[in-house]
Parts: C-alpha cells; structure tokens; sequence
C-alpha cells in the first residue's frame, strides 16, 4: 500500500471484455462474494456493498451454492457485465484501507482484524512493487553474489527476488531440472492439501490450475512457467550438490564446496549463501526386518518407479498418512489386491474441493474478469489460513482437554467423526482402527473426498492391516499377529526424515563454528527461522520453527523470508559492512518467545506425537504463531537484533 494508505488496486485484465457469450457465462458460474468485490472495487458503493452482507457467512468451499437471493445475486451480474463490456473502461480508482477492510470483511462474513490487513493485501497479488534495484536512493549491492542451495519454489522465488534488488546470485540444484519436490515426486495421486490458488507466488498469480487443490505434474509446469519467464534458468548449476560451507573470517566470504553428479568438487566463493532445499526432500526409510531381501520392485513414494506396471499386481502400501491416502485411491481399481499397513493412525476431514475440477467458465473468470483472481485468491486464503489457528491453539480451562483443545477443534472433531461414521457406517471394525485418540489438528490431518480415501479402504480388493509388520520376506510381508500376505510390489508412504536439519551438510561458521555440532541429531534453532548468530551471511528458509503446520501457507512464508532475507543485505550494504548476523540476546529471547507460546499449541498435546517432536518431546518444527504475526516480524530487520560488520 502506498503512503497515504491507499490500495493500488491495477489490474492485468484488458477491457473491455469482447467475448460476451465467455462473459455471461463467466458470472453465471463465478462465486457471487468475489464478483461482488470486484463490482465494488470498481464502484465503491458501499451501500450496494452492505445489501449482501446479511447472506453472506464464514463458509468456504469453491463451488458451494450461494446463499444470496437469485434475484439479487443476477442484478450484480447484469450490473458487471455493463461494467466489463462498456466502450469507455471504468476507470481504477484507489481503496482507502477502511473501505478495503470492510469489502473484506464482507466477503467472507466475518470481522477482518485491522491487523491483518497489510498481509492479506500483499498476499492478494494486486500491486507489483517497483524493483528495488529501480528504487531512488538506494544504494546498490555492487560485486555482492549470493548463492542459494535448491532450485524448488523456493530458490525460484529467492533467484527472482534477488535479481529484481540488483544481486548477483546463483542456484545450485543436486537435480537435472528445476522444481525441487514437485520434480521428485511423481507417484500416482500426488498432489497438495494446499487449495490451488493460494499455492503460487503472490507476484504470479496462476488463473489456469485445472482443480481446486492442484496436482503433482501441474505444480511443476507452473513452476517452470515462471523459472523461464523470469529467465532463472542461466543463474543455475545442475547436478550439483552444496557439501560444505565455511566462512573466511578474514575475508567475510563463504567457501561453498560444490560436487557435481560425477564426483568431481570444486570450491567457490560467495558473500551470502541461502539454504533453499526444503525439508521435505531426504526420504525416511522403515526399519523393517528383512526389506532388504524383498525380491519385488519396492520404491518411496518420493522416489516412485513409473516404469512398473502395477496393473493386476499384489500391492503392500506402508503408511496411511498424506501420500499413502493420495496412492491408494489412485492404484486401487487397477491392482488385485491392495494391503495397507497403518503404522499411525491419522485423522480423516471431507473436504469437497480436492478433486474437484475448475470448469471452464470459472476460468475465464479468473483469467478475464479483472481483480477476479485476486479477489477469489483472498478468500482462499482466510478460509484455510490463519482462520484455522484456533484449531491448533489451546482454549484456557478448556473442559475436555483429552479429546479436544478448544471450540473450534471441538467442532472439527465432530465434524470429523460424522464424516467417518457416515462413509464407514456398515463397516464399525473400520472406524475403530482408524479414529485417533488424539486432537484432531495433533498431526497432519488427511484431507478426502467422493472417491477418495475412506471409500478405497471399504473397496473389496483393499485390506486395512493395524497389526504392525513383524518382517519382510522375498516375497511377503508377516505380521506380528502372524498373517502373511504375497505381494508383488511394496509402496513406503513413510515421510522423510527432518533431523538433522541440515542433512549431510556441512556448515563452519566464525572461528570454526560447527552448525551441525551446536544443533545435534535434532535439535535445531535459529532467529526468526532465519539466521543463527555465529553464521554471518547465511540464510534459512523454512527454518527451525518457522513451518506453517496450522494452515496453508508455506508459499507465504517463503516469501516473507525471502523479503526479509533481502532486507537484511541490504541493511549491511547500507552500512558499507561485509557481515550480518543476530545477536546471541535476540536468538535467546526468540527461542524463549517460540517455547512460551508453544506450550499453549495443541503440539505440546500429551497424545499428540508427530515428525515435529524431537527425541525430546520439543517441536523444532512448526511455528506456534499466526501467519499474519510471522509476516509482520519479516517486514524489516529489527535494528537490535541484527549486527553489521
């Protein structure tokens, strides 16, 4: 927002709209609170604004029946047809704060904290900050080069955004090609909880995702889309991995040890370095007796053989979690038998949205009708963002703290279990196994739909075994109840491992400062999921507790790290400095600040054990504040906690 507090409010829409017939059918199909926006965005009629309200309430789903009277809602359509068809283009007019906020507010049925309000701006997509290497008055990062280890969403956005604030930078990717998970992970069904038109980069907004929660191989295209658009790919060295760090005290530079895929190393040199590789990309392998002598084709989820033909085959799928409930229904009807082996049980929520496809007319909507996408990309995000926190904060005094944690978990547990009970209702052996004993929210929850994955559990060729795997023979899997069952091919939807943090590198910071050393197996802290005193220069993103496990919105987070990241090389090339790093005060009082609030998160649940605990019982993992809060922190450097030399 600008400095009088104004929206600038630009759209990339050309109007007027010539294709009348797309049009009607458009709004005909467009949801009725973001047509509404974009009317009042153009009109600023707050009265014509507030004659919605009454109908509109704190439901989300993508393609849910409007709750406004046809007659009313067919008047806004007619209205924003004459507006977008009009020969002489309304004409864009900035939105002070207040009105934004309560066009907001209106939208979505709810209140909308003045608090949130800048976050919920940036993440919408609207304006196009001018570069910072365009900015007057700036001084620029003269022969400063960064180095940023991954080539996922994140070292995209990092290459982008350093480029734009006139860095020299340069990626190292251990693959062949760009996309960092969305690369690797091919298994039938992959895809993300995460709804589609949130998961993309604020600046580059996508109108054309086919579904409602995107799939594997279209994340990767986007992706893509925007590396070469952006023209990252001459910045990149592939099938090269970062083995070592260690910084030159002396000389305020990095030393980075890179091996290419054939062995060979060599070493360069780098004023910053950011660790981009995610935390999702080192699988964790079971530890199970005699998988080693399985003669079968046995493969990772994240390191999926599509070479093998599972049709008519005898499968094992280890694991019911995340993945497991995408592979499962997507293997089912083509093999002739499916067992599952439940390690851990895991809650199961319908949510209607995941395999539902964006026809055509929504669309056009979204890639014609101005501030559309913007607007419906709000939305989005308030219903799977930070309204989720109460899910996972625990309410004071609370009644009934062994099943749930507060109001608002309460009703996801109900919800959750109406759900169960109703898909499973002739199977109760079913619904035993699979109800957890723990708050809904605990763990990653497993999101499902018609078709999905309670359905698979009750198809005739598929076994849901709780039994525990006791061995694995050449061509079986024995229970410790003592089954066996035959199979041609084991799927492992077992996770990855977090710990340690930085996987097999190396990092030496001043004085020879050992990261590994000082973080242990698992145990890892930072500054604001950023920065580690001792390290100057060297970045993390998505950092020890800096992981949005309440909701969606690791792309926000990234990109608030990025912002911030960028902010603080530029504090020290303000300064003329070669080095910048937190102080030892600061980390402390962020470290006590995360554990305060971290004994009021539903993580520190007696039932709740999950990949975010260490051996410890601590979550080095998730961050235990609102998304809003977190972007807020990373708006600008705080002068005190952060030291230029």
């Amino acid at each position: 927002m600008n400095v009088m507090g104004k929206a600038v409010i630009m759209s990339d829409c050309p109007l007027p709209i010539t294709d009348t017939e797309g049009l009607k059918a458009a709004l005909q199909d467009a949801n009725i609170p973001t047509l509404l926006m974009v009317y009042t965005t153009y009109s600023h009629d707050e009265e014509y604004l507030d004659s919605f309200a009454p109908y509109l309430r704190g439901i989300y789903t993508a393609e849910g029946p409007s709750s406004v009277p046809e007659e009313m809602a067919q008047d806004l359509r007619d209205r924003l047809f004459a507006l977008l068809t009009s020969p002489t283009p309304p004409e864009e007019r900035p939105i002070d704060t207040r009105l934004l906020r309560h066009m907001m507010g209106v939208s979505v049925g709810e209140e909308v904290p003045e608090a949130q309000v800048p976050v919920l701006y940036d993440q919408m997509g609207f304006e196009r900050p001018i570069p910072r290497k365009d900015v007057p008055g700036r001084k620029m990062p003269q022969g400063v080069k960064v180095l940023i280890i991954g080539g996922g969403m994140t070292g995209i956005a990092a290459g982008i955004k350093l480029a734009e604030a006139g860095y020299d930078y340069t990626i190292i990717e251990k693959n062949k090609e760009l996309g960092g998970t969305w690369l690797e992970n091919t298994y039938p069904g992959v895809g993300l909880d995460t709804p589609s038109h949130f998961y993309s980069y604020s600046f580059e907004l996508n109108p054309d995702w086919s579904t409602y929660h995107p799939k594997g191989p279209e994340i990767q295209e986007y992706l893509l889309s925007v590396a070469d658009k952006y023209g990252i790919r001459g910045n990149v060295q592939f099938d090269t991995k970062v083995v070592e760090c260690r910084w030159d005290d002396a000389k305020s530079v990095w030393h980075v040890t890179l091996q290419k895929g054939d062995g060979t190393t060599k070493t360069e040199d780098a004023n910053a370095v950011i660790l981009a590789h995610g935390v999702l990309n080192r699988w964790s392998m079971p530890n199970i007796p005699g998988l080693d002598t399985f003669k079968g084709p046995k493969m990772h989820s994240a390191g999926w053989d599509n070479s093998v033909d599972l049709k008519g085959k005898k499968v094992a799928l280890i694991g019911t979690g995340a993945s497991a409930a995408q592979i499962g229904p997507a293997i089912a009807d083509d093999v002739e038998s499916l067992v599952i082996f439940q390690r851990s049980k895991h809650w199961v929520l319908n949510n209607p949205d995941i395999n539902t496809p964006v026809n055509e007319h929504i669309r056009f909507a979204l890639k014609h009708i101005p501030h559309y996408k913007e607007w419906f990309r709000f939305r989005v995000y308030w219903f799977t963002g930070d309204g989720l926190y109460n899910n996972v904060k625990m309410e004071e005094n609370w009644p009934t703290p062994d099943i749930s944690i507060s109001a608002q978990n309460h009703a996801a547990r109900e919800y959750a279990l109406w759900y169960i009970n109703e898909k499973l209702k002739d199977r109760p052996d079913l619904v035993e196994k699979i109800v957890p004993d723990y708050p809904i929210f605990g763990k990653r929850i497993v999101l499902d739909a018609e078709g999905g994955w309670l359905d698979t559990l009750l198809k005739p060729n598929v076994t849901l075994d709780t039994d525990g795997i006791d061995h694995i023979e050449e061509n079986a899997i024995v229970t410790k109840s003592g089954k066996r069952y035959e199979v041609d091919v084991i799927a492992l939807a077992t996770g990855f491992e977090l710990s340690p943090a930085l996987g097999p590198l190396e990092v030496y910071g001043r004085n020879g400062a050992d990261l590994q050393e000082a973080w242990g197996t698992d145990d890892a802290r930072s500054y604001l999921g950023v920065m580690a005193p001792a390290y100057p220069n060297f970045f993390m993103t998505l950092g020890p507790n800096s992981a949005p496990n309440h909701a969606a919105g690791v792309n926000m987070v990234l990109e608030a790290q990025i912002h911030y990241i960028i902010e603080a090389l530029d504090r020290m090339v303000a300064e003329g400095g070669h080095a910048i790093e937190p102080t030892v005060e600061a980390y402390n009082e962020w470290n006590e600040k995360v554990e305060d609030q971290m004994q009021h998160m539903i993580w520190s649940h007696p039932k709740a054990k999950s990949y975010y605990l260490n051996s410890k019982g601590r979550n080095y993992v998730s961050c235990p504040f609102m998304l809003s809060e977190y972007w807020s922190w990373t708006r600008r450097p705080d002068e005190k906690a952060l030291v230029v030399s």
